[in-house]
């Protein structure tokens, strides 16, 4: 095959009959080839208000109608990158997708060399190709920004992805004697909003890596809403035939504008957690033999799990850590295990609630479910632990848990020559230390995998769902929103895809401990306070007591939590603020059904 960039060298030679002439030619060619040169250039895409900056989550902003507005999360995938040159031609950078999240602080978007000259305007589109837009999300690798685990922006079953998410709060202006409650708003633009596309025709010039600063300035679109009570302007999830959904979609590519092109070669990015080398990647190094990794069997459906690549699974390494888990001698007593808190018969949590430690002390929060931790970015109920090892360590050592010392533990261990044995299986060498019974307990953690319910059954054919639990699937996952006659329960919002849980931090209107602060004592933020992580619903029948207190006792009680007993806390989630006061007005009937669809994502034997 003839390469493309031969064929202009081949073309210029031709009637070139001297060779002396032939080869001054091909010297020349090759000459200007190398002149040419291309440089890193990113794209950040900072938020603002009116001309602003805004950082997110925002402090209030007034709006047209004199109404005090927050935003709490601005999130968005972008796509189809063009830069335009002065004669009209495009550079398009094809298959190029990015996400951007303002909350976390993710606004800039790497496009890649790109040749070095003069450009006349920046393209680019708030969403994705059709064709992509309804793929299987589950093809795209963990890290990547389609991975759903990523972005946090895939409806799920219902196909297709959100473009852009809005969500903030608003209270009426200092006017009122008696400032109101916050209530929220939440806008969730897709494919049925329409082509959603951010056009910049301003000059600039890339010579060596560079950065383009455009800005996406809120103001324009909230400003001229004036909420309501009755949520007419509250809630959008894209619906051709609904106007707000078509305003913020037009006001979204009108708001994005340019602010400069910074020269400079990009940050390096630092390691993220959990890359250091593990005790296995040493045995390794140090000649000592290391088991066959084995693959983790990932459901049909479900995303590609960030799995840590210094923890292969092997299978001695997870034969180890099942017996680990139900190891008495882990405790300070010597009284209580892993299991005595976390029974597989309960989905792997405490049907007790809140736990006693083994010195009798009681939690402060309820044992969750182990179930599916391969697909959790963070773990306990603050996402304080990057990594399921440090988790485990954290709960053999904690005084209201196991309340043990890990070194003295694989001391034990390493005094009894059969689990001296089992660690020679595992990781090469019969060496027991604290580090490697936290990395065999993260390896048996990860093979929890719960996907064969009877919902999947049903959604893949191989039964149904009475029709008690369709309606609840209906109700699942349908917005509430009266104002516009939709009749939902608004779950999927949080509990929505393969998982069933985003497992982001949220404060669902309990209302509870002021003194648990939740992640918000994790980032020190108070705008975290009362934050908790959205777990999985998978198996959800078989772990009550429910909530992150243990506080709701059955899932009758959860589901009339939501439906009329959310409390509007100071940082209670958008999505749940944005209902009237009164709550949603599900009949008795409806609630049942929803009781009644949650008991099919049982696992057959709880796994």
């Amino acid at each position: 095959m003839v390469s493309a960039s031969v064929l202009p060298i081949r073309a210029s030679l031709r009637g070139c009959t001297r060779p002396r002439r032939r080869v001054a030619v091909l010297a020349a060619l090759c000459c200007s080839a190398a002149v040419a040169r291309s440089a890193d250039v990113r794209i950040a895409v900072a938020p603002e208000w009116a001309g602003q900056p805004l950082a997110v989550p925002s402090t209030a902003r007034p709006n047209a109608a004199g109404q005090l507005v927050s935003i709490v999360r601005l999130s968005a995938l972008l796509s189809e990158f063009v830069l335009r040159r002065a004669d009209g031609s495009g550079l398009y950078l094809s298959g190029r997708y990015a996400w951007i999240d303002a909350a976390s602080g993710r606004t800039e978007v790497d496009l890649g060399d790109v040749p070095e000259g003069d450009y006349a305007g920046l393209e680019f589109t708030v969403g994705l190709p059709a064709a992509v837009d309804r793929a299987d999300a589950s093809r795209w690798p963990a890290g990547h920004p389609l991975n759903p685990l990523t972005n946090g922006l895939y409806w799920g079953w219902q196909g297709g992805y959100v473009f852009a998410a809005i969500e903030g709060n608003w209270r009426s202006g200092p006017e009122r004697s008696v400032p109101a409650s916050p209530r929220g708003f939440s806008y969730h633009l897709a494919a049925g909003a329409g082509t959603i596309r951010a056009r910049i025709s301003v000059p600039f010039a890339v010579h060596g890596p560079a950065t383009l600063r455009c800005a996406w300035d809120l103001a324009g679109a909230l400003r001229p809403l004036r909420f309501d009570e009755d949520g007419q302007t509250s809630s959008t999830h894209s619906r051709r035939d609904d106007p707000l959904a078509a305003f913020l979609a037009q006001a979204v590519a009108q708001g994005i504008g340019w602010r400069g092109i910074q020269p400079g070669a990009a940050p390096a990015s630092a390691p993220g957690p959990g890359f250091t080398p593990s005790a296995a990647a040493r045995a390794t190094a140090e000649g000592e033999s290391s088991p066959a990794p084995v693959p983790l069997a990932i459901p049909a459906g479900f995303p590609q799990p960030d799995l840590p690549a210094d923890n292969p699974l092997t299978r001695p390494g997870i034969a180890l850590g099942r017996e680990l888990f139900s190891d008495p001698r882990l405790s300070g007593t010597g009284r209580q295990s892993c299991a005595s808190c976390h029974q597989a018969a309960h989905a792997y949590a405490d049907p007790a609630g809140l736990s006693r430690g083994a010195s009798g002390t009681l939690g402060a929060r309820r044992s969750p479910s182990l179930f599916n931790l391969a697909w959790e970015p963070a773990f306990a109920w603050d996402g304080s632990k990057p990594r399921i090892r440090d988790q485990a360590l954290a709960a053999i050592t904690g005084p209201t848990e196991m309340h043990g010392d890990p070194a003295a533990a694989a001391a034990t261990l390493q005094a009894d020559a059969e689990a001296a044995k089992r660690f020679r299986e595992a990781f090469g060498s019969t060496t027991v230390t604290a580090e490697r019974i936290g990395l065999a307990l993260e390896q048996y953690l990860l093979t929890l995998v719960s996907a064969d319910s009877r919902f999947d059954r049903a959604a893949r054919g191989d039964g149904s769902l009475t029709a008690e639990e369709s309606r609840g699937l209906q109700l699942f996952v349908t917005e509430y929103d009266p104002a516009h006659g939709r009749r939902g329960a608004d779950c999927f919002h949080c509990h929505g895809g393969a998982l069933f849980g985003d497992f982001a931090y949220r404060d669902n209107g309990l209302g509870g401990n002021s003194a648990d602060r939740g992640r918000g004592a994790v980032t020190g933020r108070s705008s975290d306070d009362g934050k908790f992580k959205t777990p999985s619903l998978r198996n959800v029948a078989l772990r009550a007591p429910y909530m992150h207190d243990g506080s709701l006792p059955d899932l009758a009680a959860v589901v009339a939590h939501y439906t009329h007993g959310v409390k509007r806390t100071a940082n209670l989630d958008p999505n749940l603020g944005k209902h009237p006061d009164a709550g949603m007005d599900l009949s008795p009937a409806e609630q049942a059904a929803l009781v009644a669809f949650l008991r099919t994502l049982t696992s057959s034997a709880g796994g």
